[in-house]
This record gives C-alpha cells, structure tokens and sequence, in this order.
C-alpha cells in the first residue's frame, strides 16, 4: 500500500494538466514534449501486460466463486452453455468497442466510454451511456465491498471452526470488516488516475489467480477422495431441492451471476486509454481482450464445473465464504485473504473512472478554483514527498464512504451480484458496441449482418431483462431474511 501511495510524490493528475493550456504548458517546459502524447495529455505506456492485467483484475473477480451455484440451478447443460456463450459475447462486441477507441473522423482519442458514445452515436445514448456506465460502476464498488467484508469475517470463522469444532456457535457481524475495507480505500483512492493502476492490477490479477485455483483444487480433492454430490443435467429438481417458483427466480438470478463474470466492458475504454499508441491501441487491446476472456472462462469453466461435481444441488453461494470446505483452514484463510486483496485493487480499477469523470467535469466548470486544480507538495511521514489535491481528497473520501454506507445497507452477496450483471451486461457490453459498429461500419439495415446484430441485441436484452427480475426476487426474500448477525451453528 505505502509503494502505491508513494507514486504520487511523482505524478501529476493528466485531469490537473489539462486545466491549463498544454501548448503552454510545453513551451514553458512544464511538461517535456516528449512526455505528451497525441491528445496534448500525459504520455501513455500502457502495454498488452498492464492492459491483460486490469481485464483480468477486472473480469475474474469473486464471482467465479458463485458459479458452482449458478450451475447448481442452471445444470451441466444449460449452466455451461451460459458460460461459453457469454463468453463468446463478450470477446465479440469487446473487439467492436475496440475498434471504436479513436473517433471517425479525425482519429482522435475518446478517453471515456461516453466519449467514444458521443463520437459514434451523439444525442440523448449519451447521456444513457453515462447513466448505464456509471451506475453500475457504482453499484460494483458496493458489490466488492460486500464481498471483500465477507472474506475478512471468513477467516475469522475458518478458525472458529478449527479451534472449536464445525458445530460451534459465535457471533460476528460484517460492519467492522466494511469499515476496514473502506480505510483502505480512502488511502489508495488517492492514486491519481488509472496510470498508476498498473502494479496493483498485476497483484489483483495474482491474487484471483490463486483463490480461484484453491477453490478448485479443494473441489478436485474432495472429488478425488469420493465425495460426489447430486448433479443434474437440468439443475436443481423442482419438488426436490426448489419449489418450481424457486427454480425459476433461481435460474434467471443465476445467469445474472455468470454475465456480472464477464462484466469488464464498462471499463474497457479507460483501460484502452493507458495503452501507447504504438502499436494501435486496438490492436493491443483486442489480444488483451483475448487473453483475459479466455483465461477467465478457463478458470470459470473449472471452477463451476468441479464445484457443482462436488457438492450438487447443495453448492454454495460461495465456495469459500460459504463454506463448501473447513480443512485445511490455514489454505482457507489464504484464499479469503486473496479474495480480499485481489478486491482491493478490483475497486480502484472499477472506481477510477467514477472519480475522474466527476474531477474532470469540475475542472471543466471551474478551472480558477485553486482548491479544485492545484496540487500541493506535503512531505508524509514514512512516504516523503508527495502531491495532494484537496478537492481529490475530498470528494473520493466522500464516495468511499457513500459506496461503504451503502454496502453495509444491503450485504447480500448473492441477489446483489446478479442484479448489478444484470444492469451492466446489456447496455454496456453488448447494445452501445453493436450500435456504434454499425454505424462505423456503415452497415445497411435489413442486410443479413444487420439483422444478425439486431438479433443478437435482442436476445441478450431478454436475458438481461429476466436475470434482473431473479435478482429483485431473491434480493427480496435476502432482506426478509437478513440479520446483522451471522450465528455460526
């Protein structure tokens, strides 16, 4: 953490640079001319490595653990198809969206998706977009924090289980964990933009990694040793396991589960925008999208798949934090605490655009406000020398604290997930990428490709449509049943 806090004694917000005249700012030699790229901003040196590491941290984040459940109430058949298909989707319409990053005319830049929105499509989709982008960018933050609360009070029971035996009662309540997340995240909110993300993505990345491989090794052990759960190639058995209302909130819930998995195209844009422009970002960015995708479904199919085989209709919501296995606690607690680092960095992948977007808007509207644009040079104890923008400081000190307050509201992991995938998937990954392909490329309505396009907006908007009903319902019934309390039987 102190590493990251660290950069900023040498970094300058491209936001702050940009409230001032950048021509200017180059004959004055405030900024080297070989330190400012195409668009007059902060020199990107992004590459395929940092580009990878922000989709992974990004995509594989904590709910590949709750795809052994989605399967449970899906089945093999279904359950996998979903996996594969989206998948497919993702990687598609991410290449369209890629390809979208340099406007049509001039080729410039678009920083942010609205951006690239704006350029391709214009009118009101803009203002949607932003809606659509945002929003569920804020919903996510909540998403991680409650996952990340949920990991740090499961180690805690991992060793109340071992020390006292899986039937012992204590009580614990996911607040203080909430609290202690979001402290963390006032600190490293303080990184200046996406930029300086790159070493702490490489880490998240590492850490997804490595809980995702401890929950399917401990599914393939069990599996090993004999224990086989109930499977089916339909799912859970309605009058068995589920009543049939049951199965079908379920179901839908599930499949918003699996599209929040693959939910990274709200940030694609802003990750393309650290790329160098040589080679073309595009380019780049279309074999970082390969190389995430398909490391992510990997291990999702994996997972998924050695969950369900182990525990059946009786899978988890969470293969760790709900858990699916006890021993060895030690490798338990690992992997909870993965979770929760590999969350720390999620969140400010998923934040930053959120803080800029709001930083650069102030800026815009007052570019005389010291309190807004200047930067203030304060050596810290231990760090040095480093540059603080008060206005930074304070407005991402009040999200952190609005997303934690908000998270500590509504801590259910389930119904919540599937509801912010449900939100973000369609209009995000799939309808403003297909839109502005058309419109790049020119394509004739009622050709077959339209068509084809049309129907595959069509489609992923009815499942969209249906995943976030599930997950009202089962937020619904989440909040009747919720305590503040866990009480560990």
């Amino acid at each position: 953490m102190l590493l990251y806090i660290s950069l900023l004694s040498s970094s300058v917000s491209p936001l702050n640079m940009k409230s001032f005249d950048t021509s200017s700012a180059v004959e004055s030699g405030t900024v080297a001319g070989n330190n400012v790229d195409d668009d007059g901003g902060e020199k990107r040196t992004g590459t395929l490595m940092t580009a990878s590491a922000h989709i992974i941290t990004a995509v594989i984040g904590s709910g590949v653990l709750s795809l052994a459940w989605a399967i449970a109430q899906l089945g093999w058949v279904a359950g996998t198809v979903l996996l594969v298909s989206f998948a497919v989707v993702v990687n598609y319409t991410s290449r369209m969206l890629a390809d979208c990053y340099r406007s049509p005319d001039a080729g410039t830049r678009n920083n942010t998706y609205m951006d690239v929105v704006r350029a391709y499509l214009g009118g009101r989709k803009v203002q949607l977009c932003g809606l659509a982008q945002y929003g569920s960018l804020v919903g996510m933050t909540i998403g991680y924090t409650i996952t990340a609360s949920i990991s740090f009070v499961a180690i805690g029971k991992a060793n109340c289980f071992h020390d006292k035996g899986h039937g012992a009662k204590f009580s614990v309540s996911n607040y203080p964990a909430m609290a202690a997340f979001g402290i963390i995240q006032i600190v490293l909110s303080q990184i200046p933009n996406f930029h300086k993300l790159s070493f702490l993505s490489i880490i998240a990345a590492v850490m997804s990694f490595s809980y995702s491989s401890i929950g399917t090794g401990l599914a393939l052990a069990d599996l090993a040793s004999g224990k086989v759960g109930k499977t089916e190639l339909t799912g859970t058995v309605v009058g068995v396991d589920v009543t049939a209302s049951d199965k079908l909130w379920k179901s839908f819930q599930a499949a918003g589960n699996i599209a929040f998995s693959y939910a990274y195209s709200v940030v694609l844009v802003e990750i393309q925008d650290t790329l160098s422009s040589s080679p073309p970002e595009n380019i780049v960015m279309k074999k970082a999208s390969i190389v995430g995708v398909s490391t992510a479904t990997a291990f999702y199919i994996l997972c998924a798949c050695m969950g369900y085989a182990t525990f059946g209709s009786q899978a988890p919501g969470d293969l760790l934090t709900d858990f699916g296995f006890y021993e060895p606690y030690w490798l338990i607690d690992f992997a909870n605490a993965c979770i929760a680092v590999h969350l720390i960095g999620a969140y400010q992948v998923i934040a930053q655009p959120i803080f800029q977007f709001v930083e650069k808007k102030c800026n815009k509207a007052w570019p005389e406000s010291n309190f807004i644009t200047k930067e203030h040079s304060m050596n810290i104890p231990l760090l040095g020398k480093c540059r603080i923008n008060f206005f930074r400081l304070v407005w991402r000190t009040i999200y952190v604290i609005f997303s934690t307050v908000i998270a500590m509201i509504f801590p259910f992991f389930n119904a919540v997930l599937g509801l912010i995938g449900a939100v973000a998937f369609w209009p995000l990954t799939v309808y403003f990428p297909v839109e502005m392909h058309i419109s790049q490329k020119k394509i004739k309505k009622y050709t077959m490709r339209w068509i084809g396009l049309k129907l595959l907006v069509l489609v992923c908007l009815i499942v969209s449509l249906l995943a976030a009903v599930g997950s009202i319902v089962g937020l619904i019934s989440s909040v009747k049943a919720y305590k503040p309390f866990h009480n560990l039987d």
